[in-house]
């Protein structure tokens, strides 16, 4: 007797088979989007402490010891905690300087969308006017 078609136990092999792939394909690609989501946040983060040490270079933290700032989609957050100084700063020729400069410890938190991003801690030198080009003519006459 010549069988045609497939038996029960080649279809049920077939769909095992078919199935058994199927998972495997279906896994790998769940775990590329998972490092791609991996990437994208670490980019992200990258990107935001770039941009906010590229913005605390204007931040004069003898000025402005405490604050925080939008820059686009992040919120930074800073704390600057005095570590040496004030010191009078001194000219070329000796003489003292129309500023005196203080060591910081700043402390930064970048937030977005009200979770914290990255944290940060960032060296910095202050500076503040206390001297006028007046007042040094007088103290040499």
């Amino acid at each position: 007797m010549k069988q045609r078609g497939f038996t029960l136990l080649e279809t049920i092999i077939a769909l095992v088979l078919i199935s058994s792939v199927g998972m495997a394909l279906l896994s790998w690609v769940h775990s590329n989007i998972m490092n791609l989501q991996q990437i994208r946040n670490a980019n992200q983060r990258n990107q935001a402490i770039r941009n906010t040490l590229s913005f605390m270079d204007t931040v004069n933290p003898s000025l402005l010891p405490t604050g925080e700032h939008q820059l686009g989609m992040f919120l930074i957050r800073w704390q600057a905690n005095l570590i040496d100084g004030p010191k009078d700063g001194v000219t070329m020729e000796g003489r003292i300087g129309y500023f005196q400069l203080a060591l910081y410890d700043t402390n930064i938190t970048i937030i977005s969308e009200e979770q914290t991003l990255a944290q940060i801690s960032l060296r910095q030198a202050g500076y503040q006017q206390v001297r006028s080009p007046e007042d040094t003519l007088r103290s040499i006459w």
